[in-house]
C-alpha cells in the first residue's frame, strides 16, 4: 500500500470535502470537452476519484504493450497528481479508484483504434481490441481529467471524473500532420515534443518533408555530401541541420510508442537544389548549383533521363526505408515547373518501381497523377482537384489536404504574425467547416484513405513560430479525421475548444488566441 504525505492527504482531504458540499464536482459526462468528439457518451450521474490508493492494472496475461501503455499514463499522471500510481501486471484484480486496462477481440464495431471507456464510482476501465484503442483511450482519460494534470510539477487537485461510459472510433485511418524541417530544421527534441502534442489529438501519421531546395535533412550513408553539403543551409541564411540515421531512428521508435506512424517525403524531381549542389552529376548540365535560401519553387529538377539519377534515389529510399517500418514512401512530385512533362512521367513511373522494390506504397502530391500510378498509390490532394479525380480514375486513393481549408502555414488574416495567404487566409472556424467526402463531388469517403493537416516551414524557424501556426486549428483537424461529419457543429466545437486554452496553457503551447472563441485562460 502506497503512503501519501499528511500535507498532502491533508490538502487533498480538504479540496475534496470543499467540491463535495458544492455543486463543483464533476457528474454529468455528456458536459465534457473531449476533441475530438466522441461517438456517443451516456452519463451515470456519479464522479470518479483518483487517490493515494490508485494504481493501474492490467488485465491477467496481458500483452507486453499494455503495460508500455499504463506505464505511458502513470507517466503522464504522477508529477502533476503525486499520487505515485504504479503499473499492477501480476493478475491481481483493481479496487476502489483504480485505473483497469484490457483487451478484447469480440467488438467489431470498436475495429482497431477505437475504445470503450467505462467509468464508474468505484473503477475507470478501458478496454479495446488493439493496443492503439487504449492509448487513444487513455487521451480522452487525459481530457476528463482538470488541465492541471499536464503539467510536470506538483498540482493540488483533486482528480476528479463523472462517470458513466464513452464508445469512440474514428471516421478515417489516417489522420495525420506534416512538418516541413527543409527550409527551416528543427532538432530531434523539437520533433518529439510536437509528437507528444499529436497523440492527445489521436492524431495517428507524422509526415517529415525531408528534402527541398533549403536544405537536405536526413544523413544517407552512401551519399554523404548530401548532409555535409546540402544539410548547411535553410531560408534564410541559417546555419541548417540534419537528422544522422540514428537520430531519426529514435523519432521513428519514439513516434511508434505513441501509436504515429512516421512517413518520410524525399521530394523529387523538383525541390531538389539541395541534392543538386550536393552532387552535380545529378543535373543536366553535370554543373552544381549555389545553395539555395530563398522561398522561390519550381526552378529545380533532377536529371530525370539519367541512370545515375535512378541510382541516386534507389540509395535514398533504400536507406530510409530499411529506417522506416511504416507501409508508405511519400516522393514529393510537386511544382516541378522545370521537368518537362514527358520527363516527369517517365521518372515517376520509375520511382514508384523503386519504391515497390523496398517494401513500401507510394504517396506523391497530385502532380504524380499525370503518371502511370499503382494500384496502392495514394494521390495527396492540395491544389488540384483534377488530379486527385485523374488519380481516382486509376484506382488510387486520395488524402485530403486542400490548401484553402487544410494548410497550417496559411495566415489566420492580415494581422497574422507568420505564414503565407497565397492558398488563402484560414482562421479557426474556416479550417474546421468542411467535409473531406462533400468538398469535392468527385471525391467520395470510399476514395479517401484521411486527412492530412501540412505545415510549410518558409517563414518560421522555431517551435514557438510553428505551434502559433499549428494551434488551435490542429484539434479541429483532429477531429475532422475522427469524427462522422455529421456529429461536428461549428458553435458547439467552439466551446469545447475555448476550455483547452488553460490545458495548452499548462502544455506551454503557444497558441494564437483566435478572438472567434471565448477562450477559458488563466491570468488572462
Amino acid at each position: 500500500m502506497k503512503m501519501q504525505s499528511p500535507i498532502l492527504a491533508a490538502v487533498g482531504a480538504v479540496l475534496l470535502a470543499g467540491c463535495t458540499g458544492s455543486n463543483s464536482v464533476p457528474t454529468d459526462l455528456s458536459k465534457n470537452s473531449i476533441i475530438p468528439k466522441p461517438v456517443s457518451v451516456t452519463a451515470t450521474g456519479e464522479s470518479f476519484t483518483l487517490t493515494s490508493k490508485s494504481d493501474i492494472f492490467i488485465m491477467p496475461d496481458g500483452p507486453a504493450g499494455l503495460a508500455l501503455i499504463g506505464n505511458y499514463l502513470a507517466d503522464k499522471l504522477n508529477p502533476s497528481t503525486g499520487l505515485g500510481m504504479k503499473v499492477i501486471t501480476d493478475g491481481s484484480k483493481p479496487g476502489r479508484g483504480d485505473i483497469l486496462l484490457s483487451l478484447t477481440e469480440a467488438d467489431a464495431e470498436l475495429g482497431d483504434e477505437g475504445y470503450e471507456l467505462v467509468i464508474t464510482d468505484k473503477l475507470l476501465a478501458i478496454k479495446a481490441n488493439k493496443p492503439a484503442g487504449v492509448f487513444h483511450g487513455i487521451q480522452t482519460v487525459r481530457l476528463l481529467l482538470p488541465h492541471e494534470v499536464e503539467a510536470d510539477t506538483l498540482q493540488p487537485g483533486p482528480w476528479i471524473i463523472p462517470t458513466g461510459t464513452i464508445r469512440d472510433y474514428p471516421a478515417y485511418g489516417y489522420r495525420g500532420v506534416m512538418r516541413d524541417v527543409a527550409r527551416h530544421f528543427f532538432g530531434p527534441e523539437e520533433i518529439k515534443r510536437y509528437i507528444d502534442q499529436l497523440a492527445l489529438y489521436k492524431i495517428n501519421v507524422l509526415h517529415m518533408h525531408l528534402s527541398d531546395d533549403q536544405g537536405w535533412r536526413i544523413e544517407i550513408k552512401s551519399w554523404p555530401n548530401l548532409t555535409t553539403h546540402g544539410g548547411k543551409t535553410e531560408v534564410g541564411g541559417g546555419e541548417g541541420g540534419f537528422y544522422t540515421q540514428e537520430e531519426y531512428s529514435e523519432i521513428v521508435k519514439y513516434a511508434a510508442e505513441r501509436f504515429i506512424t512516421i512517413i518520410p517525403e524525399i521530394d523529387m524531381p523538383g525541390h531538389t537544389n539541395a541534392a543538386l549542389s550536393s552532387y552535380p552529376e545529378l543535373n543536366r548540365d553535370g554543373k552544381a548549383p549555389e545553395p539555395y535560401t530563398g522561398i522561390n519553387v519550381g526552378f529545380s529538377t533532377l536529371d530525370t533521363r539519367s541512370e545515375i539519377t535512378y541510382k541516386f534515389v534507389n540509395d535514398v529510399v533504400g536507406e530510409i526505408a530499411a529506417l522506416t517500418p511504416g507501409e508508405y514512401f511519400h516522393i514529393g512530385g510537386d511544382e516541378s515547373h522545370s521537368t518537362k512533362i514527358d520527363d516527369y512521367i517517365y521518372f515517376v513511373n520509375r520511382v514508384q518501381d523503386i519504391v515497390g522494390s523496398h517494401g513500401k506504397k507510394v504517396i506523391g502530391w497530385d502532380e504524380i497523377a499525370h503518371s502511370t500510378l499503382k494500384p496502392d498509390a495514394v494521390v495527396q490532394y492540395w491544389a488540384r482537384a483534377a488530379n486527385a479525380i485523374k488519380g481516382i480514375s486509376q484506382g488510387a486513393k486520395v488524402l485530403m489536404s486542400p490548401c484553402q481549408h487544410a494548410y497550417s502555414d496559411m495566415q489566420y488574416d492580415t494581422a497574422s504574425i507568420f505564414g503565407l495567404h497565397w492558398a488563402a487566409y484560414i482562421e479557426v472556424d474556416d479550417a474546421y467547416n468542411w467535409d473531406p467526402a462533400t468538398l469535392v463531388p468527385e471525391i467520395t469517403r470510399e476514395n479517401i484513405v484521411g486527412v492530412e493537416a501540412p505545415l510549410w516551414a518558409e517563414t518560421i524557424s522555431t517551435s514557438g513560430e510553428a505551434e502559433y501556426l499549428i494551434y488551435p486549428r490542429l484539434p479541429g483537424y483532429a477531429e475532422i479525421g475522427w469524427t462522422q461529419a455529421w456529429m461536428r457543429n461549428w458553435d458547439e466545437y467552439k466551446t469545447r475548444l475555448a476550455s483547452h486554452g488553460r490545458r495548452m496553457q499548462v502544455m506551454d503551447i503557444n497558441f494564437y488566441r483566435s478572438p472567434l472563441v471565448q477562450w477559458e485562460l488563466d491570468g488572462e
